[in-house]
């Protein structure tokens, strides 16, 4: 099961540092889309907010929830919508999410997404225009794996209209496009037939570190080292780098004191403590959930480089990375509503060539509320029985059909 549940609403003090400009109380994500910030009606000054320290001011509260795919559509000949064509685009998709599924079947086997503000729509939009997340290749596609065809650069693109949580963020799932759960697939992590509503994949992707883990042996839900890490609540790709939109829950926080920058992550309150003093990585044995990361400024940006990602992770990581993934990411913020995030991914074991990306964040109003998962954890006793009653069935029957019996 995945982690789709926001419980506890007592709000998250974490600070590194002295927070500054921070908003009023205001719901955010999976609560009213009323309450969030517009868009300026003319365009905005450039920013030149500076802390205390003198690097510029990136603390706030931001959303990147999107429905802009991580690679672009095979038969999308364009790298930018229009804002007519973007408006159809986000109209068509949010459709998509409030459709109801079939009585009895898997998919609906989970509560409503609509009712509970968790869709995509409910919470406020970046308002990209552009048709992928992926700026180079220029094709807007991820390039080929070592030792492939050319042609085979991954699976369907489409991906991005999804309900979020099979494989939120950087794990980019059956659909390969898409920032939650593989474009648009709805079921179980790692098992559940989807909805599929934006196109491209009907089953969820394994949530975090793939399907199998380290048990080895059996199925992936025969002990509680197979089950993905992602469905047991301990990671979530929306908080490593690249930073995706989990599909819900796309609250992040930014805090910054001196030497440092703090990202708090709602999906799965995860946090990002990021030094800004060009620091060495640590040692390659050490391997955190989020990967090892050291920052520093080049001008109004900050450069944060991250490596020694936990091997768990790799697996449920763009469809499988190497040890070699290193991750480059870029925070410029552009004005008072708004910063660009840049990324760079380069896995010389994995890709032929590195490949580059964006996206804007923009405000919305805080706090961010804890986002305490638990159904996985606390699921994990009925998952097991289940498989085990499935294991006393098939001996059963296997017992019924042998001769003489």
């Amino acid at each position: 099961m995945n982690c789709r549940c926001l419980a506890s609403l007592g709000a998250m003090a974490l600070a590194v540092g002295v927070a500054a400009g921070l908003m009023s109380p205001q719901p955010i994500a999976g609560q009213t889309q009323s309450a969030q910030p517009k868009a300026a009606a003319t365009p905005a000054k450039p920013w030149t907010g500076k802390t205390p320290e003198g690097v510029p001011d990136l603390q706030g509260y931001w959303t990147n929830n999107s429905y802009t795919p991580l690679q672009r559509d095979a038969n999308m000949t364009k790298e930018f919508f229009t804002k007519e064509e973007l408006a159809a685009d986000e109209k068509r998709r949010a459709a998509q999410q409030e459709e109801q599924t079939t009585p009895g079947t898997t998919g609906d086997v989970h509560y409503d997404f609509t009712q509970f503000a968790l869709d995509r729509s409910q919470t406020r939009l970046t308002g990209n225009l552009r048709t992928s997340m992926i700026t180079d290749p220029s094709n807007g596609r991820l390039p080929a794996r070592v030792g492939a065809d050319a042609g085979a650069a991954g699976p369907g693109a489409r991906g991005g209209g999804g309900r979020g949580a099979g494989v939120p963020g950087a794990a980019v799932g059956a659909a390969g496009g898409g920032a939650a759960a593989g474009g648009g697939a709805r079921g179980a992590a790692g098992g559940g037939a989807g909805r599929g509503a934006a196109g491209g994949g009907a089953a969820a992707a394994p949530a975090g570190g793939g399907g199998r883990g380290a048990g080895g042996g059996g199925g992936q839900y025969d002990s509680v080292q197979n089950i993905p890490i992602g469905s047991r609540c301990i990671w979530t790709a929306s908080a490593a780098p690249i930073m995706m939109p989990p599909g819900y829950n796309p609250a992040y926080q930014i805090i910054q004191g001196p030497g440092v920058v703090m990202i708090l992550i709602e999906n799965q309150h995860e946090t990002r403590v990021i030094p800004t003093d060009n620091r060495p990585h640590a040692p390659s044995s050490v391997k955190p959930w989020l990967g090892d990361s050291t920052g520093h400024w080049e001008g109004n940006t900050l450069v944060v480089e991250t490596m020694n990602f936990n091997p768990r992770t790799l697996t449920g990581t763009f469809q499988g990375t190497s040890d070699q993934l290193k991750v480059t990411e870029r925070f410029t913020r552009i004005d008072e509503d708004s910063f660009r995030y840049e990324f760079i991914v380069d896995d010389p074991k994995t890709w032929v060539q590195p490949w580059k990306g964006e996206m804007p964040f923009v405000k919305i109003n805080g706090p961010v509320f804890e986002h305490a998962c638990h159904e996985g954890n606390y699921g994990i006793a009925n998952t097991l029985n289940a498989y085990r009653q499935e294991e006393k069935k098939a001996a059963e029957a296997a017992k019924a059909a042998q001769p003489g019996k």
